[in-house]
């Protein structure tokens, strides 16, 4: 996968975890609400694992 690709993959994942956790926020169901921020979650970390990948001396500090 070259820079670029990981990079628009990066971003594709950060805005999939900004909708649900929209979608969460809007959640009338505790239960659903907790299982769209978890995802979303799981999605954030992911982007920030593929950013590493595309800059490795990035600080994540």
């Amino acid at each position: 996968m070259s820079a670029g690709e990981t990079h628009g993959r990066s971003r594709q994942l950060r805005d999939k975890a900004r909708e649900l956790n929209e979608a969460a926020a809007r959640s009338a169901d505790p239960e659903e609400s907790r299982r769209l921020r978890e995802k979303a979650h799981r999605l954030q970390e992911q982007s920030e694992k593929e950013r590493v990948i595309d800059d490795p001396g990035m600080d994540l500090r």
